[in-house]
């Protein structure tokens, strides 16, 4: 069942998702070379706590997953395409990282992520993570009152797929209001006029995931979350929480 948001709810989501946009900030900023993957989850945390917010992450489980996910943050470097767990890992010059981060506030949720490289970036992971935030855009564009779900994953898709990249089959994007995962699914490829309409007081959150080598193939880490390319190329990783309104897509995760 979609739930359509009141403009009430949209205005408390708002505030949810400038907690999220303030918690991938900092974690950004603290993303250096050396660096742990555990200090981002730390700087994240305390965003939370400052903002008397609560992580939909933490201690989350859902039936694929066989532990509780132990973190604020996903951080997904190089070849992890998403759900990363951070841990002790230094950052190294060069790397590419994707940071995902929700909070919730007042009983709103609010998602997204953003992927970036420390230090000295290869020009093939700018291209990636360029890409990534154009399909992104390309997404939110397509959000709007009286299209479908169908033209949003056309439109990510289209994107992705004319840079030569991959898109990992049976990821993308989901609603979001009350709890951070809701109906309806937001594939990342698809056939334009399809799927959903979409209405005033949705809220979606949309997040386009590309392989770097092409390939759509991946598989599950040692640890049960995290996933990888199989070709071992880098992926990058861009979201958003998007309202639907009859003004226009309305990004909520923004400062």
């Amino acid at each position: 069942m979609v739930e359509i948001k009141t403009d009430q709810s949209l205005a408390a989501m708002r505030e949810a998702g400038r907690v999220v946009a303030q918690g991938l900030t900092a974690a950004r900023e603290a993303a250096h070379i050396g660096s742990t993957l555990r200090e981002l989850d730390e700087v994240a945390h305390e965003v939370l706590r400052k903002a008397g917010a609560s992580s939909p992450f933490l201690h989350y489980k859902p039936a694929f997953a066989p532990t509780p996910f132990p973190a604020v943050i996903c951080a997904s470097v190089n070849d992890a395409i998403v759900h990363g767990i951070p841990d002790d890992y230094r950052l190294c010059d060069g790397d590419l990282v994707s940071v995902d981060f929700g909070a919730k506030l007042d009983g709103w949720a609010g998602d997204s992520a953003i992927s970036f490289t420390v230090g000295t970036p290869r020009p093939a992971d700018t291209k990636l993570v360029e890409t990534a935030f154009a399909a992104l855009d390309a997404g939110i564009a397509a959000a709007t009152v009286g299209n479908r779900i169908g033209d949003i994953a056309h439109a990510i898709g289209t994107v992705c797929r004319k840079a030569g990249y991959g898109i990992p089959e049976g990821f993308g994007g989901h609603g979001i209001g009350r709890q951070m995962h809701e109906d309806p699914s937001v594939p990342n490829e698809g056939r334009p006029g399809r799927g959903m309409l979409l209405k005033h007081g949705m809220v979606l959150a949309i997040e386009p995931m590309l392989i770097g080598g092409g390939t759509d193939r991946y598989y599950e880490d040692r640890d049960g979350w995290t996933l990888r390319t199989v070709d071992g190329s880098r992926a990058a990783h861009a979201e958003h929480t998007v309202a639907i309104t009859d003004d226009g897509p309305r990004i909520l995760t923004t400062l």
